[in-house]
């Protein structure tokens, strides 16, 4: 009798985990957004990273990498930038107003109150060194966040090496060189956004 062969199907490897559904409600996705606001002092992208991203998990890292940097471009603040464009892809637009509301409520409460308290002492030493280093401990967190946001970059279509040379001409230009923000984001941007469009268009043609 001819020999039969017993094929066996091929593993795949397991697809990653993506992100779960998203908020449930409009009221979930309200005090979500308040809770990252309330614990953003000195700025929320770092605490909206680990809510967003490793708890909630409602945006995978790249995901976030990707609302971020829009939400950078745009004019406006970039915190209030990314909660209408998360609210917005959950509910439409009442999800982005909803996000905005737990995003500002809250925050404008305090900084109303701490306002008419700091009117009082801003010209003390004592306080304007507290703010230095509440200036430093925000920097550091700003800059802790960014090296965790790095291992989104070995999946950019641009390329690790382009990523990283646009990073780097990014930091010359205004932390070394002082261009305007406006100047940099139009030329370096536009240079990443057709670098981009180009390696888009060879992936759709099937190019090595």
């Amino acid at each position: 009798m001819p020999k039969t062969s017993q094929l066996h199907p091929r593993q795949e490897p397991l697809p990653p985990a993506s992100p779960s559904p998203g908020p449930n409600s409009l009221g979930a996705l309200f005090w979500a957004f308040t809770g990252l606001a309330l614990q953003g002092f000195g700025g929320v992208v770092a605490i909206a990273q680990r809510e967003l991203v490793d708890r909630k998990r409602w945006l995978t890292q790249a995901q976030f990498v990707e609302d971020w940097a829009v939400a950078q471009v745009l004019p406006g603040p970039n915190v209030v930038n990314l909660s209408l464009m998360i609210g917005d892809r959950y509910f439409g637009v009442r999800g982005g107003m909803v996000a905005l509301a737990g995003m500002l409520s809250f925050p404008l409460v305090i900084v109303l109150i701490l306002a008419a308290l700091f009117s009082g002492v801003s010209d003390s030493p004592v306080v304007q060194g507290a703010l230095r280093g509440m200036g430093a401990v925000a920097a550091g967190m700003i800059v802790a966040t960014g090296l965790r946001l790095l291992s989104a970059l070995k999946d950019n279509v641009l390329g690790t090496t382009i990523s990283w040379a646009l990073a780097a001409a990014t930091f010359v230009a205004i932390a070394l060189l002082k261009l305007p923000l406006i100047w940099v984001l139009l030329g370096l941007g536009g240079l990443a956004a057709l670098w981009a469009y180009h390696q888009l268009g060879r992936l759709g043609k099937g190019a090595p």
